[in-house]
């Protein structure tokens, strides 16, 4: 339920962060002229909107790392489960085998009698 929501909050996240650095007035003018930067400078302001813009961009930053490394946590919790399940069989598995002395021989089946060919003549 947890990955699940994650997941989704940083889709979006990477989404509108993409968004927001591409609206940001380069040197050149870049993308955000052409998706209307221009007239977003005189709605904000000629510093406002870059103000805006930067702390947009700051947030969305600072979410995407956040989901990030709460994912790579979550998923990783697989992997300690799995280690530490690995330890208890060995547990296990050393519990079982100083039951019985190093020196002694393993139990083997009795040896199942043998018949003797008889020798006479067909």
């Amino acid at each position: 339920m947890l990955t699940t929501f994650l997941d989704i909050v940083h889709i979006f996240v990477c989404g509108v962060l993409m968004f927001v650095v591409l609206l940001q007035q380069g040197k050149g003018g870049g993308i955000g002229a052409a998706f209307g930067g221009g007239g977003a400078a005189q709605v904000f302001g000629g510093r406002g909107a870059g103000n805006i813009l930067t702390r947009a961009t700051a947030v969305c930053a600072a979410t995407f790392m956040l989901t990030s490394v709460s994912l790579a946590y979550l998923s990783s919790s697989g992997d300690r489960a799995l280690k530490a399940r690995a330890a208890l069989e060995e547990q296990r598995h050393n519990a079982k085998g100083a039951a019985r002395p190093k020196d002694a021989k393993p139990e083997s089946a009795p040896a199942a009698p043998t018949s003797v060919p008889s020798s006479s003549p067909p």
